[in-house]
């Protein structure tokens, strides 16, 4: 670590999704009175010496290196390529945009679990969360590389080849009590929630 940030570990946000559910860019929607991946990259930037901005268009003020997504179909496994390509470290910690609740503890705990290909949490209710897990770039790029050419492009299918460790159960529990961190905002519904949620917590 240096200066109080991981440099063994880059940060990666994946920006560049379709947001269809959503119906606009999820990026710049505001929580808390900020847009979603300017709070989210300034979480990893006080984490990590090294923080990605891949694909899409991040908001001014943004702090990362921005990164182009690579040749391919639109979808998260592209977005996870281009980070591993981009980064620098030898681990990732890849996240989406689409996670407002997210915590420094709920990462933190990612990174102390052991190594593995993939160290990724597993609810109870949603099974495993590929956009919010820790890859070693080493093993995991050759393979993501080749199952995005091969149009294999399902992160749990990644996953299912990859020597894996789980943050579940009552450890995931320590960190994420109530779900919130782990709760995916893809409608505008889930947004409203997500900013009620969190801008009630900045209140009390």
């Amino acid at each position: 670590m240096s200066e109080g940030r991981f440099a063994e570990i880059a940060g990666a946000l994946l920006l560049g999704g379709a947001s269809e559910r959503m119906g606009s860019d999820k990026a710049v929607l505001e929580v808390a009175g900020e847009a979603a991946a300017r709070r989210t990259a300034r979480l990893l930037a006080s984490l990590f010496e090294e923080v990605l901005l891949v694909g899409g268009e991040p908001t001014e003020g943004t702090p990362g290196r921005r990164v182009a997504d690579p040749a391919g179909p639109r979808c998260a496994l592209r977005g996870l390529v281009g980070a591993l390509e981009a980064a620098r470290a030898p681990r990732v910690l890849v996240v989406a945009t689409d996670l407002p609740g997210l915590t420094a503890d709920l990462l933190l705990a990612l990174v102390a679990l052991p190594e593995a290909d993939v160290v990724v949490p597993r609810t109870s209710g949603g099974g495993l969360e590929p956009l919010c897990a820790l890859y070693r770039r080493e093993s995991v790029l050759p393979l993501a590389r080749a199952r995005l050419g091969a149009g294999e492009l399902a992160l749990h299918g990644l996953i299912g080849a990859l020597a894996a460790t789980t943050l579940a159960g009552g450890t995931l529990a320590a960190f994420d009590p109530d779900g919130a961190a782990l709760a995916n905002a893809n409608t505008p519904e889930d947004w409203a929630r997500a900013r009620a949620r969190l801008e009630g917590a900045a209140r009390r």
